[in-house]
């Protein structure tokens, strides 16, 4: 059978910057998350650094179940939304939290798509378009993990077969989704596919983060940076026009290091279409760095706790979602309520 490697390697790499402490060497070590419905049970492989950053990673959805970080006072906190148990990701798959998104992340205009001259239709997730790979996309299936290590990190490499056909797409598809931690506070995912036929893919990792811990409440004072001159305006159903506007003037420039909050309520249609009640942000941004792994993307940080997130990929864009869905009726980690903006 003739496979066809869809990606050699692409991915990213969150580098977070909080106070140097005095921890243990690099470690990872995994332990039971619980079971399915069907008794299949569900793992946590966590991945410590020196500086006392934690990444915990379970095995259903590929999932960033948590990512423990310390402040500039060395105060712990978790800076990633997510729930204590498998229960509370399946019974709030809609959000997506700290999920791998396949096969195609984002929205399929009509739940359609054309390759090779031939149309596919795949399932209406999200009013008339595909969402997320569908109901049933790579977040709400079970990958198979191992530990992975080398010289200067510590990992966990995930990977789920999905079958010829599954939620409407072709080909059999291998993916691999790596996340490893390094002593320079580095998270890195990394992705791998490869098939029997041709297709499309769209991964990424659906993480909510908030710098001020998890429960904290709104992210409006946390100061966002991107390096973007351009981004993908939407239409009302959050589907790309095909226009690449400027940001300049706009509610949408962060080129400079600019509040969540300080247009996100502004009148704008555009904040409208990602919320209709209050505004927020969720659309694409066409990076500078065009890919370059090695230029800095994006970074976020919170005045309060001393802590910044920088972002690199390989990837052209980046899409940036300020959780206009959070309404505060789901309850977190340790019965911490999301708000809305959190």
């Amino acid at each position: 059978m003739k496979k066809h490697a869809l990606l050699s390697t692409f991915g990213l790499s969150l580098m977070i910057s909080t106070l140097t402490a005095q921890a243990a060497a690099l470690s990872s070590e995994h332990s039971a998350f619980g079971q399915l419905p069907d008794g299949t049970a569900v793992e946590k492989y966590t991945l410590r650094n020196s500086h006392g950053v934690q990444a915990s990673i379970i095995t259903y959805g590929a999932t960033l179940q948590s990512l423990l970080v310390p402040d500039k006072a060395g105060k712990v906190d978790d800076i990633v939304l997510g729930f204590d148990d498998v229960q509370g990701y399946q019974n709030n798959g809609t959000v997506y939290f700290g999920a791998t998104i396949g096969r195609f992340g984002n929205r399929l205009a009509g739940g359609k798509f054309s390759l090779d001259g031939k149309t596919y239709q795949v399932p209406q997730n999200d009013k008339t378009n595909a969402l997320h790979g569908g109901d049933k996309g790579f977040d709400k299936r079970l990958w198979k993990a191992e530990e992975t290590k080398t010289a200067d990190s510590v990992g966990v490499k995930l990977t789920y077969v999905s079958p010829d056909g599954e939620m409407g797409f072709p080909g059999r598809l291998q993916t691999e989704v790596t996340y490893s931690l390094n002593d320079k506070n580095e998270l890195k995912i990394d992705y791998r596919a490869t098939t029997d036929k041709p297709t499309v893919l769209n991964l990424t990792n659906h993480s909510y983060f908030n710098l001020a811990g998890v429960g904290s409440g709104d992210v409006l004072k946390q100061v966002a940076t991107l390096h973007a001159s351009h981004y993908t305006p939407v239409n009302d159903t959050l589907i790309p026009t095909g226009e690449l506007p400027a940001v300049a003037g706009t509610p949408v420039d962060f080129l400079k290091p600019t509040a969540f909050g300080k247009h996100i309520k502004d009148d704008h249609q555009q904040l409208k279409y990602a919320e209709p009640k209050q505004g927020g942000f969720d659309f694409n941004w066409v990076l500078d760095s065009k890919g370059d792994v090695k230029k800095l993307a994006a970074e976020v940080s919170d005045p309060q706790s001393g802590r910044t997130l920088q972002l690199f990929t390989t990837e052209p864009g980046v899409q940036l979602y300020t959780g206009n869905f959070l309404d505060g009726s789901i309850h977190g980690k340790g019965g911490k309520v999301y708000p809305h903006w959190g």
